[in-house]
């Protein structure tokens, strides 16, 4: 599915370490097969802990989501483990891939991975969606991906007053415009997603292979009944 979605012209695909079991070598493999295919890879790293995170980008990855985040100051500590100096404080190895296994270990490899990695903080609490301006002033973070299912979630069982969705993703999208951010989030149906870019959003979320292949498998089987006469 990596040379069909970058075929199909996606930019970017989306690796769920944190729902998904993926081990390390199948993740490496995929990376590799991303770079042959020259699309972007983002993974979503099952926690915040800094040799983790770090080692997603030197398997290969174009950019790190991170899940719950509700403070600038754990997107600041995520800056420092996934930047290089002076912007962080990443620890080198330019042994892999994203060094191209030392080929690219040259004077300009640290700044070249600053500037061609992204960091996607995930915005999925109210306390999130309160603190959205101060985190989208956070150098280093590139987008703020509404979670809409956790933030939802969380909404729904709130015992005090909070935002509705469209109302926080307001709010996050004001705070990505101050603070020249990309406002990200997830839409799979078209309704979904001409709303959300209507709102803003420019890193768009917009397919899943469960939700690829449950669609395949539904009209395939309407297709069936109807050639059928079942």
């Amino acid at each position: 599915y990596v040379t069909l979605a970058a075929h199909y012209g996606y930019d970017c695909i989306w690796f769920d370490l944190e729902h998904r079991a993926m081990g390390q070598r199948e993740t490496q493999a995929l990376a590799a097969f991303c770079h042959l295919a020259d699309i972007d890879l983002m993974i979503r790293s099952p926690s915040h802990e800094p040799t983790k995170l770090n080692r997603c980008l030197e398997d290969g990855a174009s950019g790190i989501m991170l899940q719950m985040i509700d403070t600038p100051e754990q997107a600041e500590r995520a800056v420092q483990c996934l930047k290089f100096p002076p912007l962080g404080n990443r620890g080198i190895d330019a042994a892999g891939l994203d060094c191209n296994f030392t080929l690219k270990a040259d004077e300009n490899y640290t700044d070249d991975a600053n500037r061609e990695t992204f960091i996607c903080a995930q915005i999925e609490t109210p306390l999130a969606v309160e603190n959205a301006d101060s985190i989208a002033a956070v150098e280093g973070i590139d987008v703020l991906l509404v979670g809409a299912g956790d933030l939802g979630l969380r909404i729904s069982k709130a015992t005090g007053p909070v935002l509705s969705i469209d109302e926080s993703i307001e709010r996050i999208a004001a705070a990505t415009s101050t603070h020249g951010k990309t406002l990200g989030a997830i839409a799979i149906d078209r309704d979904g997603m001409k709303k959300r870019y209507d709102q803003g959003t420019r890193f768009l979320v917009a397919a899943s292979e469960f939700m690829a292949l449950k669609y395949s498998l539904e009209n395939n089987m309407e297709l069936f009944k109807d050639v059928s006469g079942q």
